[in-house]
């Protein structure tokens, strides 16, 4: 199989589909969402870790919706925020202290940036539809840590995870992309109830230790396609790669939606907000800035009450 090298998803088995994995590479989703802020590089190489980690999860699940990754600390990195839309469609955002933020290279961020705190993995799926979520503490030295430790201790889901992000190189000009790479394998549950037995935990041992074989240079080398990637430590174990899934940066703001959230204040506060009688209301992802005159949120108003009255 051969196909594109960047923004995408990569699903593949071993041993059969006993063991199922993702590998996710998505520079350039990466670089997009990031451009629009101007986050210090450990904040920055923190939400890409973020990014593509909600990727990988979000591409293991069946789902209609958004899949949301949010880190809560109470270090210098107060908060992250990745989601994925089930088309493949990512944004994210960080907030920061930084007048806290370390001055020496990061080399534990869980611990250096976000301090205590929690992860929270949330599947929306509408307004009909139960939400599911999953919450595990901040412990360890990387977010791939966290969710490992989730899917051990919550879903009895034996995890492997490992995640490289680089900035873009400065002589390729501002356009160019993020090296980003995740790679996660799992251990599936056996069906039917049925014990696997030794010769499978060897068989994970392995397959563990050949996925942490991989150097982050590796991981991160552009002249690798994904299927040679995966080849390098799995080619002894029955890999099976499935059709790539797209993953690309796209903001999910608009102007009608943006109306519609302040066309529920109450009006006082609206004209208090108002500057010579237009509110600026700018998008913490994408940085998009879209101006509504309190005019306009009076009639989107009056609507909505003619649309309850049944009118």
């Amino acid at each position: 199989m051969s196909g594109p090298s960047d923004n995408l998803i990569l699903p593949f088995h071993l041993a059969s589909g006993v063991f199922r994995g993702r590998l996710v590479r998505a520079g350039r989703a990466v670089a997009d969402t990031l451009r629009p802020h101007d986050y210090p590089p450990a904040v920055a190489a923190l939400l890409a870790e973020t990014l593509v980690l909600a990727m990988g999860l979000a591409s293991g699940l069946k789902y209609d919706g958004v899949f949301t990754v949010q880190v809560r600390g109470e270090g210098a990195v107060r908060a992250l925020v990745a989601d994925v839309t089930s088309g493949g469609m990512v944004r994210g955002v960080a907030r920061f202290d930084a007048e806290r933020l370390p001055s020496g290279p990061i080399t534990a961020p869980v611990l250096e940036l976000l301090g205590a705190g929690h992860l929270t993995f949330t599947v929306d799926q509408g307004a009909n539809t139960e939400r599911y979520q999953g919450i595990v503490s901040l412990e360890g030295d990387f977010l791939a840590d966290c969710v490992a430790s989730y899917f051990d201790q919550s879903e009895q889901l034996p995890t492997a995870l490992k995640v490289a992000v680089a900035p873009p190189d400065p002589a390729l000009g501002p356009d160019a992309p993020w090296a980003a790479t995740g790679l996660m394998l799992q251990r599936m549950p056996p069906e039917g109830g049925q014990a696997r037995g030794e010769a499978w935990d060897d068989a994970w041992q392995t397959a563990t230790i050949l996925m942490e074989s991989l150097t982050p240079t590796e991981l991160l080398d552009p002249a690798l396609s994904p299927e040679t990637l995966l080849h390098r430590p799995f080619h002894g174990e029955g890999l099976e790669v499935a059709p790539y899934r797209p993953v690309f940066f796209g903001c999910r703001c608009s102007r009608r939606k943006v109306a519609r959230t302040l066309a529920t204040f109450p009006r006082e506060e609206l004209v208090s907000l108002a500057h010579n009688g237009t509110i600026d209301v700018t998008c913490e992802f994408c940085k998009a800035t879209y101006a509504l005159s309190v005019q306009e949120l009076d009639a989107l108003a009056a609507e909505a009450g003619e649309s309850e009255n049944g009118v």
